[in-house]
């Protein structure tokens, strides 16, 4: 499993041991300022913010409090590594600011409590949009699920069928033949649509710009990401980011890729050969 990533504004005392809590959970982005942080928010994959209620002061909050409210689905944990009054003073502003999760690093189980929220990483646009799939492959073969599960997971970093291939550990030539001949959309199709699921989520957070975007999801700039939408979809990303919210796009991904094809996908196997095929001939 890939660690979370973390963006951390911290005291230099406070670094060593969270980057050492962090071993084989996640992996620490320091930022000298909020502001820095929310610029690795904008543009890297961060999965969460740990701010220092000893490194944040009083002039932090108001933008605290706008970061919270533009990027809801990144959780902000303040961190306390020692109590005292003034430390108490600034736990309640920054949870009048909107954070709510307050991990108290002083003693050992604070330790073992930030390590168990980082533990899974966040994978909402996987588990939304499995779960509205479910009724059309809940009887699909395993690999077939396992091929939307990994399309869906690694969309924002696969931008092509040679690199989903690797992933999957097939041949692309045969896993585009297997499509093709199960008269399938292809491998393309399905990993173009999953990255503009991954878009649509994040353009849930009013913070992130079309050009932030379009970085997260590694377009060569925010043109290319709105020709990609134009020849997919054959709207602006402007428009796309007004009319197309996430849970309707996921609704337009099951409509246009899953639904037509769902008795074929029943059948399907996208690697030829599976645990518990029983030898069944790939589609």
């Amino acid at each position: 499993m890939t660690a979370a990533t973390v963006a951390t504004v911290l005291l230099p005392t406070e670094r060593p041991s969270v980057e050492a809590a962090g071993q084989g959970c996640f992996r620490v982005v320091h930022g000298a300022s909020v502001e820095e942080a929310i610029r690795q928010v904008r543009r890297a994959p961060v999965d969460a913010v740990f701010l220092s209620v000893h490194r944040c002061g009083e002039a932090d909050v108001p933008r605290i409090a706008r970061f919270v409210r533009e990027f809801p689905h990144i959780p902000a944990v303040a961190l306390l590594s020692r109590a005292d009054q003034q430390a108490h003073d600034r736990v309640l502003r920054l949870g009048a600011s909107g954070i709510h999760e307050v991990v108290d690093v002083s003693v050992p189980s604070g330790w073992h409590r930030l390590r168990t929220l980082m533990r899974e990483p966040n994978t909402p646009v996987v588990a939304r949009a499995m779960t509205a799939l479910d009724g059309e492959l809940r009887e699909a073969p395993p690999d077939c699920r396992f091929f939307f599960e990994v399309v869906l997971r690694r969309a924002p970093d696969l931008r092509t069928v040679q690199a989903l291939a690797l992933v999957l550990g097939v041949v692309p030539s045969s896993l585009m033949s297997r499509f093709y001949r199960s008269q399938l959309p292809s491998p393309k199709t399905y990993l173009a649509f999953a990255r503009l699921l991954h878009a649509a989520y994040l353009f849930r957070c009013g913070g992130h710009s079309i050009a932030d975007v379009a970085n997260r999801l590694d377009y060569s700039s925010p043109q290319s990401f709105g020709r990609h939408l134009r020849e997919f979809l054959g709207v602006t990303a402007g428009e796309f980011r007004r009319r197309m919210p996430f849970d309707t796009a996921v609704e337009r991904f099951r409509e246009r890729l899953v639904t037509p094809y769902r008795d074929r996908l029943l059948a399907f196997h996208p690697f030829g050969t599976w645990p518990g095929n029983h030898g069944q001939s790939a589609a």
